[in-house]
């Protein structure tokens, strides 16, 4: 990535942890869907933590996607937050990979290259145990969290353009499969 990226869509989480895998998912589901205008990286950051600083350290504006976990919340309740509420955020209601996030935060604070705009879009999990794959409230939930990925980017500047349907509409099944997620072809297909 060059220098000074205007935009960084970071999804994070782990994709081997039932809804942890959400903000990988949700960035390639905005990869499948839309069509990123200049200026706008997309990238599945999953919970590589500080290894993640040089490209915080690139970005003018950052849209991170995790799940969320919010006192009292159903799964699949939609989360936003701007500034240093995401700071706040990363310490105390992200997932498991929480640790990182927040070392990757503090990492950027430290070196005076935090982004000068930050938000945090995410859902609320219901199952962030070991396992393949998203809680079905979660999974209904997706298409709203990319629908608002695309609202957040438009909001700082950047039009995301829906694709082409040129067969059929890309499924959310296969969409959120964590072997397309991954680059891996499911068997008979």
């Amino acid at each position: 990535m060059g220098e000074g990226t205007p935009l960084l869509v970071l999804g994070l989480g782990n994709v081997l942890c039932g809804d942890d895998g959400l903000g990988a998912i949700g960035v390639h589901l905005l990869k499948t869907w839309y069509q990123a205008p200049k200026g706008a990286e997309l990238v599945d950051g999953g919970t590589l933590g500080l290894s993640l600083l040089p490209l915080l350290q690139d970005a003018e504006r950052v849209v991170i996607i995790d799940a969320i976990r919010s006192a009292g919340a159903k799964p699949g309740t939609p989360v936003h937050l701007r500034g240093d509420d995401v700071a706040q955020a990363v310490r105390e209601r992200l997932s498991p990979h929480q640790i990182g996030v927040a070392d990757l935060l503090d990492g950027a604070r430290l070196l005076g290259c935090c982004p000068r705009k930050m938000t945090l879009l995410g859902l609320v999990p219901e199952n962030l145990t070991l396992g393949v794959g998203l809680s079905p409230a979660v999974e209904r939930a997706m298409p709203r969290l990319v629908e608002r990925i695309v609202g957040e980017a438009r909001a700082l500047g950047f039009a995301f353009r829906r694709r082409p349907c040129d067969a059929e509409e890309p499924r959310l099944d296969d969409a959120c499969d964590v072997a397309g997620v991954l680059g891996l072809r499911r068997k008979g297909r």
